[in-house]
């Protein structure tokens, strides 16, 4: 896996409780609990925004567009 290595400041305690994880072997080391937990929270950031970008969609309107879409495309679409 090709990795980028980064500096990170944090609190002590946070990191008494990582050293914590990784010696009860929870995790192999400092930097694959900071993978997972980087990587976990940039993925629910990511969902939120698309749940957030979703609501703002009305229904009834995005429905229209895609009956007006697909009768477009049953008409162009080639025989068989």
């Amino acid at each position: 896996m090709n990795v980028a290595k980064i500096a990170i400041s944090i609190d002590p305690s946070l990191l008494g409780r990582v050293d914590d994880l990784v010696n009860r072997k929870v995790f192999r080391s400092r930097s694959e609990i900071f993978q997972v937990a980087v990587s976990a929270q940039v993925e629910r950031i990511e969902e939120d925004a698309l749940i957030r970008e979703c609501a703002k969609l009305d229904p009834i309107e995005e429905q229209s567009f895609a009956d007006m879409g697909l009768s477009n495309e049953l008409t162009e679409w080639p025989a068989y």
